[in-house]
């Protein structure tokens, strides 16, 4: 009797530590399934992108105005009408010297040197216009480049891309890289599907004149979520430890867009033989990246022909928490997108991401 109810017993003990086990469990899977971004509308895409040549930039200089008429110059002719108050003295000398000094000294400058008339031109304009209330204007133009600058970015794309590459043998498969901005909202996803392994990495933030400003960062696997949070002064990562906030730190998913806007934008030049750097936040750290312009390279892709491309190549960083690096292949004649990427994991694995369409809103 009494070893039947130990018995009993200890199968209501070890079934409720299984029930706790199988509890815990799903709390953590339903955690997991816990994300920090929020849902944006699905994109419309309506063209496909193909190569066109940038237009060079080059500083054009300011064609000078041409002179004005005479005719304007000769608002100034007060002078006679003061001389007629003058006390009647009908003397030639005197009449000679009124009327034409004047004019004379005022249109020597354009008949001397037209290309003067438009160093001129602000001066009577500011004359003419001083009594008006013109305070306010200069302002609102000012503010007005900030706001519109938004419009610079590209609209929503999506990259496509055919993947190749090597882990334990032959690996194939698909990846999309996707931009979405819905106001000054942004989100960048980039999606890698193989077959039995597939990764999802998502940037979501704010979008300014100066650049992308990210605030959340996550990284999710099948049955793992990792999610870095990057604030207005420290970085919060996966494990709740806090850094100091880089300025112009972006993240794995959102610098691709960032490079592409700084290269078609001018803040960095994509020149063989220049570098470009930028901080990475992730879940487990932020890092200082430093990429190499390497070299100009001509890539056949199947349905744009060749399209020419420069190669940035990550300097080696110290203290790496693991063996990842990203070569990248920027096209100017595709708005500066990124039409080839490859992953390197160590010296025996590797991704390789090439571009197959790029589809645009």
């Amino acid at each position: 009797m009494a070893r039947s109810a130990r018995l009993k017993l200890a199968l209501l003990a070890g079934g409720v530590v299984l029930g706790h086990l199988v509890a815990l469990e799903w709390l953590g899977r339903q955690a997991d399934a816990i994300s920090a971004l929020q849902a944006m509308a699905p994109t419309m895409f309506t063209r496909l992108l193909m190569p066109v040549q940038p237009p060079p930039v080059a500083s054009v200089a300011p064609t000078p105005s041409p002179p004005k008429p005479r005719t304007r110059a000769a608002l100034p002719a007060q002078p006679p009408a003061s001389a007629a108050q003058e006390p009647v003295k009908p003397e030639p000398p005197v009449r000679a010297e009124d009327p034409r000094p004047a004019p004379a000294d005022s249109m020597a400058e354009p008949a001397a040197d037209p290309v003067a008339e438009p160093i001129a031109e602000p001066a009577i304009a500011q004359a003419d216009t001083a009594a008006a209330p013109l305070a306010e204007p200069p302002a609102a133009a000012a503010s007005a480049p900030a706001a519109a600058s938004l419009d610079h970015w590209p609209v929503d794309s999506r990259l496509s891309y055919d993947v190749s590459g090597h882990w334990r043998g032959p690996l194939y498969g698909n990846a999309r890289v996707q931009w979405q901005r819905e106001g000054s909202r942004y989100q960048v996803r980039l999606d890698i599907d193989l077959g039995l392994v597939s990764q999802v990495l998502t940037s979501q933030g704010e979008v300014t004149p100066l650049g992308l400003l990210p605030q959340v960062y996550e990284e999710q696997r099948p049955g793992k979520r990792r999610i870095a949070r990057i604030g207005e002064q420290v970085v919060t990562l996966e494990s709740g430890r806090t850094l100091p906030r880089p300025e112009g730190v972006q993240d794995t998913a959102s610098q691709f867009v960032e490079l592409s806007q700084r290269f078609a934008s001018g803040q960095e030049k994509l020149e063989v033989g220049r570098s470009v750097s930028v901080w990475l936040a992730r879940p487990g750290g932020v890092d200082h990246w430093t990429y190499d312009i390497v070299e100009r390279e001509l890539l056949r892709i199947p349905r744009m022909g060749e399209v020419e491309t420069f190669r940035l190549v990550p300097r080696p960083i110290d203290k790496p928490r693991g063996n990842y690096t990203a070569e990248m292949w920027f096209a100017p004649s595709l708005q500066y997108l990124p039409v080839r990427i490859r992953v390197n994991m160590g010296t025996e694995a590797w991704l390789d991401l090439m571009v197959e369409k790029i589809e645009q809103r």
